[in-house]
């Protein structure tokens, strides 16, 4: 399959993701308005400290320090951290499901390049893609989380 053709069905899986998220981001009885509960607070140190890692284990694998497998058990942790959380916020929910699934296949395509010898750039393009949708969200929720005393600007 072209590399093209796999980024265009990337990019379908991602937008299909992003539209399931945001038909089912409100569940019964929930404002529409943003919010700053602990919860959410938790939800956006925890996505915080997750990402920050993310860039330190990609980094090590880079330059040899650990091994494929670490990082992908790595990844599937921190997938596991992101949803334990509940954050109120639907803004701050959409983008738990976006970063689960990116961690999530971010660490399929580091075990796909490395131990199986196989081209990673599907799962890695996917990674990509709902992080960048997630940014997206957290972007477009940035005032109105602000308003109300969360400060997501430690994930953009």
């Amino acid at each position: 399959m072209g590399l093209r053709r796999i980024g265009v069905i990337a990019s379908a899986v991602v937008l299909a993701f992003a539209i399931g998220f945001g038909v089912r981001g409100l569940g019964p009885g929930e404002a529409f308005g943003h919010s700053c509960s602990a919860t959410d607070r938790r939800f956006i140190k925890t996505a915080t400290t997750n990402m920050t890692a993310l860039g330190m284990w990609a980094e090590s694998y880079r330059s040899g320090d650990i091994e494929a497998d670490e990082v992908a058990t790595q990844a599937r942790a921190a997938a596991r951290r992101i949803v334990y959380g509940k954050p109120r916020d639907p803004a701050l929910r959409q983008a738990q499901r976006l970063m689960n699934a990116m961690f999530t296949e971010y660490g399929a395509a580091v075990v796909l390049a490395d131990k199986e010898q196989r081209r990673a750039g599907e799962h890695m393009h996917r990674a990509y893609g709902l992080a960048n949708f997630a940014r997206e969200i957290l972007v477009a929720a940035r005032p109105g989380l602000a308003k109300q005393g969360c400060d997501v600007a430690p994930l953009l």
